[in-house]
């Protein structure tokens, strides 16, 4: 489980770099997007990869990669969100989105590394594939969740979903660095 710690950081890494570069072109303009929005825009990388795997012809020069990565910084935006609250205007510095960044992927990890040892790393002998309908799987419920006004009687909230979604596409990114 050593390398997987390691591989996860690595994916973190790059995906935390867009994510602060992307912060110094456009600030924190993402605040204002309530979780509807940001689900949403998950949704359309999730089914971009779908598509980017289901067809032989690809008309944007953008491979997966990019997709799982927006998926991780989009689904960090969002429980940053969660615990934040939307606001009206943009109003947080790269320093402390890094850090919001930082603690809510060192949550997730965690949740990842203690699933991981209950499960034996189960997720090596997944397909990219079903990573990915996972992925769309866990979004129709976030929808749900959210359509249902937040509210769940016995599953878990929208945070643990957001935070599924992150392993499954750093999973993902693992397996496809793998094949490079």
């Amino acid at each position: 489980m050593q390398d997987t710690s390691k591989q996860y950081d690595a994916v973190v890494a790059k995906c935390r770099a867009l994510f602060v570069n992307k912060m110094s072109d456009y600030g924190s303009a993402w605040r204002i997007l309530r979780l509807p929005s940001l689900t949403d825009q998950i949704f359309i990388k999730a089914q971009r990869i779908r598509s980017l795997q289901q067809n032989a012809v690809r008309k944007v020069d953008e491979g997966e990669v990019s997709e799982f990565i927006g998926i991780i910084n989009y689904c960090i935006m969002a429980l940053i969100q969660l615990e934040k609250g939307v606001v009206e205007q943009p109003d947080m510095n790269t320093d402390e989105a890094a850090q919001l960044y930082d603690e809510k992927i060192a949550l997730t990890k965690q949740l990842m590394m203690n699933k991981n040892h209950d499960y034996g790393e189960a997720w090596r002998d997944m397909r990219v594939s079903s990573l990915t309908d996972l992925i769309l799987q866990k979004l129709l419920r976030v929808k749900q969740i959210e359509d249902n006004a937040g509210k769940t009687i016995v599953s878990e909230g929208i945070d643990a979903n957001y935070q599924d979604m992150i392993n499954y596409a750093v999973f993902a990114m693992i397996h496809l660095g793998e094949g490079e």
